[in-house]
């Protein structure tokens, strides 16, 4: 029983290309208990192997996060074998904005402990208890109420490059990190202001609804299917849009354009810029912000020494990265001090 990707991201890139056949990108999630997630890993990876869907995926008692590149001839095959499971039966697909065929490069199904880290041990904690869910033309109007505080439940170097006018964009690294200080810092509007969050595509608002309520906020709205959904509903019906820049993603593509306004820059030059990149050297990998003209000087790089190391050929930095971990700078998604512009 084959359980793993035969092809490596480069093979299986090839023959996309040679292919020439479009390709969907979506996202869905789901809570709902499941008892045994390794098994229904190995089920869903059998499954969407034989319909070459690729993705990250991830499967944990509390449910399950999906983020998917699926042939779009299969579509249909795709949606019915969803429907066939109870819990995913109709569920929302968050259909790309814009569709990219090399968005993911492989098929990876992994168990967690959870599908959104939350860092949360309270047992009386119930995800299922969820904040009112609202749609672009609700949410626009809750924006326009002034008894609504709106938080952006994302990390900082998402909301660097796109987020809704007015909405509260903590600097966090982690998801977890923002549920503490967003609870401590409206501790005093439980009861009187509409709390509105919003995220990519629903999934940590969904948890983030349900732990503020356990908080005991009173009024808690989230934004149906997030960003994504909302973009493709303020066109549908011609309503205002109320976010501005780019929506970051988490794949090949790591973000797409909602509206034209750039309001975020190069963390090396201050130019602006929205683009996200990989610093080239494997043993830093930093996510940061580079316009074209930095990308051309540093090599893709993040610093002078990674590009040093960059240059080298690959054995020598595959020895120079022998028994060191990946740097935890990548984590830190654009806070390196070699980043003179963001310090």
């Amino acid at each position: 029983m084959q359980l793993y990707n035969k092809l490596s991201a480069k093979e299986r890139a090839t023959l996309i290309e040679e292919a020439g056949e479009d390709r969907l990108t979506l996202s869905f999630y789901a809570y709902a208990k499941i008892g045994n997630p390794k098994l229904f890993r190995n089920y869903l990876f059998l499954a969407w192997d034989a319909m070459e869907v690729l993705g990250r995926i991830y499967v944990a008692q509390e449910g399950i996060n999906a983020q998917l590149s699926v042939p779009a001839k299969r579509f249909d095959e795709f949606k019915n074998f969803l429907d066939s499971i109870y819990f995913l039966e109709n569920i929302r697909l968050n259909i790309a904005i814009e569709h990219d065929l090399k968005s993911f490069l492989k098929l990876k199904v992994k168990v967690r402990d959870k599908i959104v880290a939350d860092g949360l041990e309270d047992e009386s904690f119930d995800v299922t208890n969820k904040g009112v869910h609202v749609d672009a033309e609700k949410f626009n109007d809750l924006l326009n109420d002034p008894n609504t505080i709106l938080v952006d439940m994302r990390n900082h170097y998402e909301s660097e490059i796109g987020h809704f006018k007015g909405a509260i964009t903590p600097d966090v690294d982690t998801f977890r990190d923002s549920l503490s200080i967003i609870e401590e810092d409206l501790k005093e509007h439980k009861e009187d202001k509409n709390l509105v969050m919003y995220c990519t595509g629903g999934i940590r608002c969904e948890k983030a609804s349900a732990y503020y309520k356990h908080k005991g906020f009173k009024k808690v709205f989230q934004l149906e299917g997030g960003i994504i959904e909302y973009a493709r509903q303020v066109e549908n019906l011609a309503i205002e849009n109320k976010f501005v820049g780019m929506n970051f993603v988490f794949d090949h593509r790591r973000g797409e354009r909602i509206t034209d306004e750039v309001i975020s820059h190069c963390h090396q030059c201050g130019k602006s810029c929205d683009t996200h990149v990989n610093c080239a050297n494997e043993a830093c990998h930093l996510l940061f912000i580079q316009c074209e003209g930095c990308s051309k000087v540093m090599d893709t790089c993040c610093s002078n020494s990674c590009k040093d190391i960059n240059a080298l050929p690959f054995e020598e930095q595959k020895a120079l990265r022998k028994g060191i971990p990946n740097s935890n700078k990548i984590f830190k998604k654009g806070r390196s001090e070699v980043l003179k512009y963001k310090l």
